[in-house]
């Protein structure tokens, strides 16, 4: 394979300079007339793949576009980087690891090998102990201290030791033991941690502690927070925290000093980035959720998307043609974000998952041999559940001055059918992109007997991008579908961008000042302070008001 530094510079590779003068060209040109020009256009710029159904026919593209967009995709070695991922090169240049979430949902007799070794029977080997607690737990035969069996499951963790489980559980609430209470605290804000437990029985209550390290420094805050509540509530005998704490790390001697039993720590690896981790045992609350059987049907949807991605020809390649668009959009139409839109109550924590998912892999400044970049990378991801955003933000998507694409994510079945409820809720969403597209001109507006002054404030200019995503129904296959789905096309577009997906060096600064700080805020005397003149001000300040 090509090293990637070895391609020339984005902006200098052939298809990247046909796409600026093919830019210029069609950037007037508006969807009512590509419609008008293709009746079929509606059917053929159309992708299925893996239970997902993708209509993208709603993007300012021809076929001309779509072809250099694959072209680019060659010219900048999608294929070789692909296959680097999947058989286990080490392709986080910076950290020197391999990047292999998709190791996380091989099939047990599949073989991938990292340094020599497979892998995969390390990765089933912890899945078959985290079925085996979760059975206990959900049977009632884990007990705590006192004998009462475990009713509450509280996950500690941040970032991707947070936000994969929590949206998973929202996701997947449907298919939940509804027998259990599930809570989720990241934020080292004492009112997550608070505002989780105030209901909960100590003697009927888990915590999970994610945290690869066993030092994330808000997990081990609120872990520690966890473990006073805990002997508050059971008379101070510390033997109780071996029955009411479980640990996903790989650091032993730390989860043992903390009183948890390494028997009951679950471990994963290097090559296992955070925000790809929900499906390895950092999704333990899940499995407690949905059960060993139903964890093992989100691995499924997600291993059915990493062969589609694999092995599907560019065009028909979901992630690839996803990732493409981004790229687009971002690049020659100058969009600085996308609306993630789930039609679905379940995927409310959808966006906010993707968030860290999209901007953490892809906010990116510099190239892989650490040249600096000459173009935009990510936009920014956000979003919230339909119909909800059409009485807030669609406003601004539909008649403000910025380009914003939207994913729209709908399911044919409703998974709890009430009425007319799932027809309206798919009306509003065929309706909405409609609506971007088309939009309404002066001449509709004036028809409709619209008073002539107010013409101007009902026109929609329409030609606003979008994809529509569709599945049968929201099971938790098809969730390992989607996720995979926004894993992938991330990886396509920093190909594309030439850029490190799989580091996040942007998160240690603040985090390396923080701890600089703390000791400056908790002082008995005032400190000497060495920092910008806000800063140290902010401290004095923050100082004097709590009355230190």
């Amino acid at each position: 394979m090509s090293t990637p530094t070895s391609f020339k510079p984005l902006t200098r590779r052939s298809a990247w300079k046909a796409l600026t003068a093919h830019h210029k060209k069609i950037k007037d040109v508006h969807l009512r007339d590509l419609f008008a020009e293709d009746p079929k256009r509606g059917q053929r710029f159309t992708a299925e793949g893996s239970g997902l159904f993708l209509d993208y026919s709603k993007n300012r593209i021809t076929d001309e576009t779509l072809q250099t967009l694959f072209q680019l995709a060659e010219e900048s070695g999608l294929a070789a980087r692909r296959e680097a991922m999947f058989t286990g090169e080490k392709i986080n240049l910076t950290e020197g690891r391999a990047v292999l979430h998709v190791a996380l949902r091989a099939p047990r007799d599949a073989t991938i090998l990292v340094d020599g070794k497979n892998v995969v029977p390390e990765v089933h080997a912890v899945l078959d102990r985290m079925s085996e607690f979760a059975e206990r737990v959900r049977s009632g035969k884990w007990k705590g201290h006192t004998g009462k069996r475990i009713r509450n499951i509280v996950n500690i963790g941040i970032g991707g030791s947070d936000l994969g489980p929590v949206m998973a559980y929202e996701a997947l609430r449907h298919y939940s033991e509804r027998g259990l209470t599930f809570r989720f605290v990241s934020n080292v804000d004492g009112i997550d941690f608070v505002e989780a437990t105030h209901d909960l029985n100590p003697a009927e209550t888990l915590f999970i502690v994610s945290s690869k390290t066993f030092t994330t420094l808000e997990t081990m805050t609120n872990a520690g927070s966890a473990r006073d509540w805990l002997l508050a509530g059971l008379g101070g005998e510390t033997k109780a925290v071996a029955k009411h704490f479980v640990a996903v790390s790989t650091n032993a001697e730390k989860v043992s000093a903390f009183g948890i039993d390494t028997a009951n720590m679950f471990g994963f690896w290097d090559w296992v980035g955070g925000r790809y981790s929900m499906d390895s045992a950092i999704g333990l609350s899940t499995m407690l959720a949905i059960g060993p059987d139903g964890f093992r049907e989100l691995l499924a949807g997600f291993h059915e998307m990493d062969e589609h991605f694999r092995t599907a020809p560019l065009e028909r390649n979901l992630p690839v043609l996803m990732g493409l668009l981004t790229i687009w959009n971002t690049e020659f139409l100058g969009a600085e974000t996308v609306a993630v839109l789930p039609y679905e109550q379940y995927l409310k924590r959808f966006p906010a998952y993707l968030q860290q998912l999209t901007m953490e892999s892809n906010g990116k400044h510099v190239t892989l041999d650490g040249s600096t970049v000459d173009y935009q990378t990510c936009p920014i991801f956000w979003g919230e559940p339909g119909t909800n955003g059409q009485h807030s933000f669609y406003q601004l998507i539909h008649q403000g001055t910025r380009l914003i694409p939207c994913d729209f994510i709908a399911f044919a079945h409703a998974l709890t059918p009430l009425g007319r409820h799932h027809d309206m809720l798919m009306a509003n969403v065929l309706a909405q992109a409609e609506a971007l597209a088309f939009g309404k001109t002066a001449e509709q507006v004036q028809a409709e007997g619209t008073e002539l002054a107010l013409v101007p404030h009902r026109v929609f200019a329409g030609n606003r991008p979008s994809n529509t995503i569709l599945a049968d129904k929201l099971t938790p296959a098809a969730l390992g579908r989607l996720v995979a789905l926004y894993e992938h096309s991330v990886f396509v577009q920093g190909v594309i961008w030439n850029i490190n997906s799989f580091d996040q060096w942007g998160v240690e600064l603040g985090k390396a000042l923080a701890q600089r700080i703390i000791p400056e805020l908790e002082s008995p005397t005032p400190p000497r302070l060495k920092h910008d003149s806000s800063t140290n001000n902010l401290i004095k300040r923050y100082r004097k008001m709590k009355g230190a």
